[in-house]
């Protein structure tokens, strides 16, 4: 009897996670296969014919949209909040491991940005640049943005991290003659490295396809998602949904390589 309500269960949960992914990546394949659209396609279904033309029309000269530059901003953009997130995240890791004054106050300062609307972030960052007579650009006003956004992500998975992580491994190379900057770099920061990674991958991502905090930051030239969103109002051929199918698989290239990173760190870590 209780093997029977144990496999109901089963299904129930199955069926329901089948749903879920179904929800998740049901658009997703709407426009991957409207992407293949023939050359006389349009932009509902049903296919008209098959065939390759709309991705290599991503690299021609464009009437509308400049798909190159604003993929080479977004990207550009996306390493430097990457770096900067995993650097703030583990200074802020290690220093909070020890109790100093204002910790608390400076902790919720970290964090208050995530419960305040993007759009908001968004407005003040564009206005303070403006009363200062500043042009916003992505790489000044979006930058800081999106750092808003990332940084607290980051702040809280090394809190969570360093929690976790035994100081035993430091005591152990501090007897052992180890200087300060050789337990760090010896001991602790091959330990974490995956975590690390995985703050840089949480950034980089969290940035590629910020929108809210980019609409009125990024000044005159668009990041990928603005160049998207006003595809979407003038573009009338499938080449929207070739770009967004080139950008999907781009993001999940640079999910499975960081996962294979980690994989090849754990193992050597393992070896050695």
């Amino acid at each position: 009897m209780h093997s029977d309500k144990r496999g109901r269960e089963f299904y129930f949960l199955a069926l329901f996670f089948a749903i879920f992914v179904l929800f998740l990546y049901g658009p997703l394949s709407a426009v991957l296969i409207l992407s293949f659209q023939g050359p006389n396609g349009g932009l509902t279904f049903p296919l008209n014919g098959v065939s390759t033309r709309w991705f290599v029309n991503l690299f021609e000269t464009q009437a509308v949209g400049d798909f190159g530059g604003s993929f080479r901003r977004s990207t550009a953009l996306g390493v430097m909040v990457m770096i900067v997130t995993v650097v703030v995240a583990l200074l802020a890791g290690l220093a909070f491991r020890r109790k100093f004054a204002g910790a608390t106050a400076l902790f919720y300062l970290a964090v208050a940005s995530l419960v305040v609307p993007s759009i908001i972030v968004s407005l003040g960052i564009g206005v303070v640049f403006q009363q200062f007579g500043l042009e916003p650009t992505w790489y000044t006003s979006a930058f800081g943005a999106h750092l808003t956004w990332t940084l607290p992500f980051g702040v809280l998975i090394m809190f969570a991290v360093f929690n976790r992580f035994s100081p035993a491994y430091e005591e152990a190379a501090r007897d052992l003659g180890a200087s300060s900057w050789q337990t760090f770099s010896n001991v602790v920061l091959p330990m974490i490295a995956p975590s690390l990674i995985g703050v840089g991958l949480f950034g980089f991502t969290l940035s590629y396809d910020e929108f809210a905090r980019t609409l009125m930051t990024a000044g005159t030239y668009n990041t990928l998602p603005l160049e998207i969103y006003g595809m979407t109002t003038n573009v009338t051929t499938p080449v929207l949904y070739a770009l967004g199918t080139v950008t999907t698989v781009f993001s999940f290239l640079v999910i499975a390589g960081t996962l294979g990173l980690i994989v090849y760190i754990n193992r050597r870590r393992l070896r050695s």
